[in-house]
């Protein structure tokens, strides 16, 4: 899939006529955004559905009322579970400097919520008007105390381990072994678990674990039920995936979701 970068900030024969820019929409179920980067940092809310971000160091699932921060330059594409409406934010690169130059999802305050709203009704804000001015002040404060999610599913490089990934992505409640998925990968057994902790810093049953979660978490997002959205998702029983939940994300699925309802 090629690559193309698109710049949102507006300027004129070079200036810079605004600091942070948006860019509201709504999609279809399944809808992808292809491949593309910003010159710019984003910020990609999701007021409604789920939003899967894909990009080569992993993927990033965005559930209703949570954000994904994506630095300036890296490469990502945007698929949609359920009926999403996306509010994006593109901040000039370096305004917001406390955060890392890596992809990751975060909770939003109540406040920056409604900061996010605005901004998209303003299409663009400058620091040259000073309204303007104290609304990124407080956004940006707001984004440096945002609690990050854990909602990521690393990728590993290497080409073994990759066709591994490939095949579970496809299918998360596959229920093969790893011995079988190795041979099928033409690498041994420890060979994998080493490449797996080596380059996505989890073991390897953590990372099939978290991608049986993470699916769980798009088939609720398009109105499965608990029950259901567990089995498909490859876990023996709806208990089991109920405390796995928990554990990462510190309450039950039908609590997340009402969250901030």
């Amino acid at each position: 899939m090629s690559e193309k970068c698109h710049s949102i900030l507006p300027r004129s024969n070079g200036r810079l006529l605004a600091h942070i820019a948006s860019v509201s929409i709504d999609l279809n179920h399944r809808q992808v955004i292809p491949e593309h980067y910003h010159p710019e940092d984003q910020l990609i809310f999701a007021s409604r559905g789920v939003m899967i971000v894909s990009a080569r160091q992993g993927i990033w699932v965005v559930p209703p009322l949570r954000a994904v921060w994506i630095p300036a330059g890296t490469p990502h594409s945007v698929e949609m579970c359920g009926q999403v409406s996306m509010r994006t934010l593109y901040f000039h690169p370096g305004m917001v400097r406390a955060l890392p130059q890596r992809c990751f999802v975060m909770n939003i305050s109540a406040l920056l919520r409604e900061l996010i709203l605005h901004a998209c009704e303003l299409s663009t804000l400058t620091r040259r008007i000073a309204l303007q001015r104290s609304l990124i002040d407080v956004m940006i404060a707001q984004l440096k105390t945002a609690n990050a999610v854990p909602l990521q599913l690393p990728r590993p490089e290497d080409m073994r381990a990759a066709r591994i990934v490939r095949s579970l992505l496809a299918d998360p409640s596959a229920n093969q072994t790893l011995d079988q998925l190795c041979k099928a990968c033409g690498a041994s057994k420890r060979t994998i678990q080493r490449i797996f902790l080596t380059e996505t810093k989890m073991s390897f049953a953590r990372w099939r674990q978290q991608l049986k979660l993470l699916h769980a978490l798009q088939l609720l997002a398009t109105g499965e039920k608990v029950t259901a959205a567990a089995l498909e998702a490859g876990y023996n029983s709806p208990s089991a995936f109920i405390s796995m939940f928990r554990k990462q994300l510190g309450t039950t699925p039908m609590a997340y979701f009402k969250e901030r309802g």
